[in-house]
């Protein structure tokens, strides 16, 4: 079982980055502990400012910085980055069209036992509305690394949403990952129904397919790493290719990756489809495996789901 957070593998890649990479710089929201950045500021403490707990201003040093050509990194809780500092993100980054890469940690119910003010269940809904923001969920440590290593050679923002635990491993490394901002990976191949999610609900999506191939029900599971820009074309695949789509989210059911797919779906190739997240409520507390079950992000929940689609084809 891993036990390497998606933070750490951030750290270590700027780290390895930093060192032929000056223009790198890491900023903090009194989050270098949480961030696990502490190991980055102490190699490059030129390279890393700390702003303290002040999000609207560490998004606009960011911008600041990279309209000087260097390449911030922003690193604080999404929850508060995707919510005090919205207006900053629309117009310091997306509309000023600065290369400001923003990194909400924690992501989704990572901070499950702080409740909905910690919660960030409509990060995705708010950034991927923004014009000229790019919005991304790695879905393990390995997809992290690659995530990071193509930022830094992309041009332009992004907000980019990890959680806080570590998650079990999607793929066996990073070196077999073909990651390209805005093109999904087919991680199961299948003609039955096509699970679609993003960050750490791909895993269960895997676990799902594999329960229903072992009953001969080969589900197709598509990683959509990128919410935005979505990959439309494997979208419509699926929609031709198979009964139906599920899709999978640690965000509410309303703006994020079920709402992105359902856009695209309901546009060219309307198939019968269900949107697995969280409801229109305050969401429960507990930890993310708790709330995970409570609310169907589910393997149980998925195979009730799949036998409903294929009991309409």
């Amino acid at each position: 079982m891993n036990k390497i957070a998606n933070r750490q593998v951030i750290c270590e890649t700027l780290v390895e980055q930093a060192a032929t990479d000056r223009d790198i710089v890491v900023l903090a929201s009194d989050s270098r502990g949480s961030a696990a950045l502490a190991p980055f500021a102490k190699a490059y403490p030129e390279q890393f400012v700390e702003t303290g707990i002040a999000e609207q201003n560490i998004v606009g040093i960011a911008a600041g910085l990279a309209s000087a050509g260097k390449k911030p990194f922003v690193a604080s809780p999404a929850c508060f980055l995707s919510m005090r500092a919205i207006e900053q993100i629309k117009v310091d980054v997306a509309y000023s069209a600065t290369n400001v890469k923003l990194v909400g940690i924690s992501g989704g119910v990572s901070y499950g036992a702080l409740g909905m003010s910690h919660h960030s269940l409509q990060d995705i809904a708010v950034t991927r509305a923004i014009p000229g923001l790019t919005v991304i969920l790695p879905a393990d440590r390995h997809e992290t690394r690659r995530a990071i290593e193509a930022l830094l050679q992309h041009e332009g923002g992004v907000y980019m949403r990890i959680g806080r635990n570590p998650v079990q491993d999607c793929y066996e490394s990073a070196e077999e990952i073909p990651f390209e901002i805005g093109k999904a990976v087919e991680l199961r191949q299948g003609d039955a129904v096509t699970l679609i999610a993003a960050g750490e609900t791909v895993r269960v999506a895997l676990d799902a397919a594999d329960c229903l191939a072992a009953e001969g029900i080969r589900c197709r599971v598509l990683n959509m790493h990128t919410i935005k820009p979505l990959d439309t074309e494997a979208v419509l695949r699926a929609a031709e290719e198979t009964a139906g789509i599920i899709t999978l989210e640690e965000h509410s059911v309303h703006g994020g990756l079920g709402a992105a797919v359902a856009e695209a779906v309901v546009a060219h190739r309307p198939v019968p489809m269900r949107i697995v997240g969280i409801p229109d409520e305050p969401a429960i507390t507990g930890t993310t495996a708790e709330l995970f079950e409570h609310y169907g992000i589910s393997v149980a929940h998925i195979r009730e789901l799949v036998a409903d689609l294929l009991r309409q084809r």
